[in-house]
């Protein structure tokens, strides 16, 4: 890992950040074997046509609507789990889009805890990815099941960011990084 200086010379950071483009396929890597050992049991429990039969007669619009909204709906769920958990100043969450990489973000320029961090990093792929997943596991709702699947590997590059993070006490300040999947950790 690199280390960077700060606009403050008595501030060092290692980087523990990856490009865009490296989140997505490592997202695929990184949740898809848990994501096919989930989607055996679901089919294991209520059987392969629970799982696809509510998505042959679904309308294309709707599915599309569904995917907006949940992807808009994963930054938006890591700009306010970072509001909660580290209270940064106002103005310092931003949301945006990465057209070289087709890649939404949220984006807090402010330090926060590592803690924090990791807090707003696995808010999304819990709320929109695993208890969707549970929910179908529970009451055999196939749509659920693809959603929770999309969305769990949608968390695949936070994920991966959570493993970039191992090791870094909870204390350790961090700040997002700006252009890059990750944060750059405060040297002690």
């Amino acid at each position: 890992m690199a280390t960077q200086q700060s606009d403050s010379p008595e501030i060092a950071y290692e980087d523990r950040s990856f490009s865009l483009l490296r989140a997505n396929v490592s997202a695929l890597v990184l949740v898809g074997p848990p994501v096919a050992a989930l989607t055996a049991l679901f089919i294991a429990l209520h059987g392969w046509p629970s799982l696809y039969q509510p998505l042959v007669g679904a309308p294309i619009l709707l599915c599309a609507v569904v995917l907006v909204a949940g992807i808009v709906a994963h930054e938006v769920l890591h700009a306010v789990a970072w509001k909660l958990a580290a209270h940064p100043p106002r103005g310092t969450v931003r949301l945006g889009f990465q057209w070289k990489t087709v890649t939404p973000y949220a984006h807090c320029s402010a330090p926060m805890s590592a803690r924090a961090y990791r807090i707003g990093a696995v808010t999304p792929g819990i709320v929109l990815g695993l208890i969707p997943i549970g929910l179908a596991l529970v009451f055999g709702w196939g749509g659920w099941m693809s959603f929770g699947i999309l969305f769990t590997i949608a968390a695949g590059g936070d994920a991966l960011i959570i493993w970039l993070l191992r090791g870094v006490p909870g204390h350790r300040r961090v700040i997002d990084h700006p252009t890059r999947a990750g944060c750059l950790v405060e040297a002690p």
